[in-house]
């Protein structure tokens, strides 16, 4: 079994980061940069940024926040949102960035994924996918949740792939911030379509969440979560210790 990564995601909306429930219902939790400070001291294995609302807002992502939390912090970050062409690689990307996170960006225009990969590695491109049951299909949205594409989520997925994408993150809209686990019908799906690593993202509430999840897929890569870390429901500490005895490699 490969080591598995536990990444905690800041969503920041107007320099702050928040947390909601389905996409919905978003309060203010703290500062990115102090909680990035926080995650690299205790253990977190990458952290993924997203501007939640870039995308919705049609403006360029943050930058000020990125580059102090760069800074500050020494584990590999993904920053997403509002990314629209390859210059918006380009300035993630020298504001301190590690992998950059496209998902509306690529939907309206799906080359970038290519050129993007051709420019700066398979490894930079990440394509992040908010998926939602429609009528028993996984549909993937786009604009922060906001819009159904109608688009079949596992064949869009394999084609970013196909495109260059060098990971996945599966949003699941219908188990975020419900805690009651991953959504393992979908990542299962996703994971037996594409050769990449997936990060499974939505529906951790509690470490046995967690050992479900990479029990369930063995090759599954990583575990992302928001509010059970930031609110201090799981330690990251106390979570790579129980993955330890259930037989489940992490780095410690």
């Amino acid at each position: 079994m490969i080591t598995k990564r536990i990444i905690p995601c800041l969503d920041v909306k107007d320099g702050r980061v928040v947390k909601g429930v389905n996409f919905e219902g978003l309060r203010e939790v703290a500062s990115p940069v102090d909680l990035a400070k926080y995650y690299s001291s205790c253990g977190a294995d990458e952290l993924v940024f997203y501007d939640i609302t870039a995308s919705a807002e049609g403006r360029a992502l943050f930058t000020d926040v990125l580059r102090e939390a760069a800074r500050s912090v020494f584990i590999p970050l993904t920053v997403g949102g509002g990314i629209r062409s390859v210059a918006d690689f380009e300035r993630v990307l020298s504001c301190g960035a590690d992998k950059v996170s496209v998902n509306s960006g690529a939907i309206a225009n799906p080359s970038i994924v290519k050129e993007a990969a051709q420019k700066y590695g398979n490894q930079c491109v990440v394509i992040s996918a908010d998926i939602k049951r429609v009528n028993g299909a996984f549909h993937v949205f786009a604009k922060g949740g906001r819009e159904d594409t109608g688009l079949e989520a596992v064949s869009w997925i394999k084609r970013c792939v196909d495109e260059g994408a060098g990971e996945v993150v599966v949003n699941s809209m219908d188990t975020d911030g419900v805690k009651k686990g991953f959504d393992i019908e979908l990542l299962k799906a996703v994971c037996a379509a594409v050769d990449v690593p997936v990060i499974a993202s939505g529906g951790a509430g509690s470490i046995a969440d967690f050992v479900t999840l990479f029990k369930e897929i063995p090759d599954i890569d990583a575990g992302l979560a928001a509010s059970v870390f930031h609110f201090g429901e799981i330690a990251i500490a106390d979570l790579k210790k129980e993955l330890a005895k259930n037989g489940i490699p992490s780095r410690i």
